[in-house]
């Protein structure tokens, strides 16, 4: 490496870090990337970014370290620059790593918006969040079920989830249920793209977003990016719609980088308003008004359904939900929360006692998950353990609030019931009608009227 690269290190959680690599730095020859460190993903430190990834200037890829071990580097290399890059932190957090690496002598630097956005040749809705655990799976599918119905062929593009190995997951594609299995998908990777295989809608994943939308683009009328966390799109968005929580009203101001997101959105969508507090929605309606008095702002509710309702009523239930959303989302209950409440369950049955290996380093990590039991499952260890920890509480019955059937995945040797759930838009204006506009039969008869003149 030439003496002359600035050298920098770029923080991470194997998504945002990766694409800040691959749109800035790749070919960059007045920088080099001495090191990644990860958080939030169990395992993922000691391996490397690949060199088929990395390219010609990483003859031996780029190797990946736990967090804890940055300041270290940092004096070891004589790092000019860190660079961070992961989504869904508080801004106190964010500083308090800046203080950090400032202290240790480099600069602390942020990326991400237009440079790292890359142009489609096709047209872009991107759904963001202020907030994982705010809706955005189900508003991302109520988007593509109003494309599709318009005669439109939906892509989905999901913000990445690479867990195996990288130089494979370079470009995935998922057009049916086996390809989960083909690529050996997470149960987290699983919960994002089940639901629009389902629902018809092919969906791509993966590592390098340019190779992924180019390959999206031979095959869709509208591409559709799925965004995770809090992040912002990785592509130029022709509509951007954000969705908000009124459960954690103030949020959207105080997290990064879901204000962002805030900021770029055309349309907002505030969900969960049938569980809300009326005070709460009309805060998050006088700091959206404060912050993006332009967007349009659609209102939303989550409605639920439950398979088997039965096994709920005067039960013992254990609840398992979403795992990202009760960890780093900091969600304090879910779908499945909500289901129990809502059909009479006797009892949360607390499966903190009964946990095994990395479920239990998971309550450790995250202590105020307290009595639900968070569907984690980054790889085939973490799965065995989360299916041990169920099947050992003493619970009449499983609630599971994920959108997959964990029940397909994991071998559960007690009832259990399923809890669904979607976007359902109240009044107007609503997405259909937002969408219409942009996209549907109202812009193609204007441009028909036109070419009559």
């Amino acid at each position: 490496m030439s003496k002359n690269r600035k050298k920098i290190i770029i923080m991470g959680a194997a998504g945002r870090d990766f694409h800040n690599f691959n749109t800035l730095y790749r070919g960059n020859k007045g920088i080099e990337v001495v090191a990644f460190t990860a958080t939030q993903i169990p395992d993922i430190d000691g391996r490397k970014y690949p060199k088929s990834l990395a390219g010609d200037l990483y003859p031996k890829g780029i190797p990946i370290y736990d967090e804890s071990e940055l300041l270290k580097l940092i004096k070891k290399h004589d790092i000019e620059e860190v660079v961070f890059s992961y989504s869904d932190v508080p801004y106190q957090f964010v500083m308090e790593k800046a203080a950090m690496v400032m202290a240790a002598g480099a600069r602390f630097a942020l990326e991400g918006g237009d440079p790292t956005m890359i142009k489609s040749t096709k047209p872009v809705v991107a759904v963001l969040a202020a907030r994982t655990g705010c809706g955005k799976s189900q508003t991302t599918r109520r988007v593509a079920e109003i494309l599709q119905a318009m005669g439109k062929k939906v892509v989905a593009i999901r913000h990445p989830m690479p867990y195996g190995d990288l130089a494979k997951q370079a470009c995935q594609r998922f057009g049916k249920l086996s390809d989960l299995d083909k690529h050996k998908c997470t149960i987290e990777e699983r919960e994002e793209y089940e639901p629009h295989i389902v629902s018809g809608v092919t969906i791509y994943a993966g590592v390098d977003y340019e190779m992924i939308i180019r390959e999206a683009e031979k095959e869709a009328d509208i591409i559709l990016w799925d965004g995770g966390n809090n992040d912002m799109s990785f592509y130029k968005a022709d509509i951007t719609i954000t969705v908000v929580d009124p459960h954690r009203v103030g949020h959207e101001l105080t997290y990064y980088p879901g204000q962002n997101n805030l900021l770029l959105a055309d349309i907002i969508v505030i969900n969960k308003i049938d569980s809300a507090d009326h005070d709460d929605v009309a805060q998050l309606r006088a700091n959206i008004a404060a912050y993006n008095p332009d967007a349009t702002v659609v209102d939303g509710a989550s409605p639920i359904q439950v398979d088997k309702p039965e096994l709920i009523r005067g039960k013992r239930v254990l609840v398992v939900e979403d795992g990202p959303t009760l960890t780093h989302g900091e969600m304090a209950y879910g779908a499945g929360v909500v289901a129990a409440e809502k059909y009479g369950a006797a009892e949360l049955v607390d499966p903190r006692p009964y946990t095994v290996k990395s479920i239990t380093e998971t309550f450790e990590k995250y202590p105020n998950i307290g009595v639900l039991l968070p569907a984690m499952g980054y790889g085939d260890k973490q799965v065995k353990d989360l299916e041990t920890t169920i099947n050992k509480v003493k619970c009449d019955t499983v609630i599971i609030g994920t959108p997959i059937d964990l029940g397909r995945i994991l071998k559960i040797k007690k009832p259990y019931t399923r809890v669904y759930y979607s976007l359902q838009e109240i009044g107007t204006p609503n997405l259909t009608e937002l969408l219409g506009d942009a996209f549907g039969a109202k812009k193609k008869a204007a441009k028909r009227t036109t070419k009559k003149k």
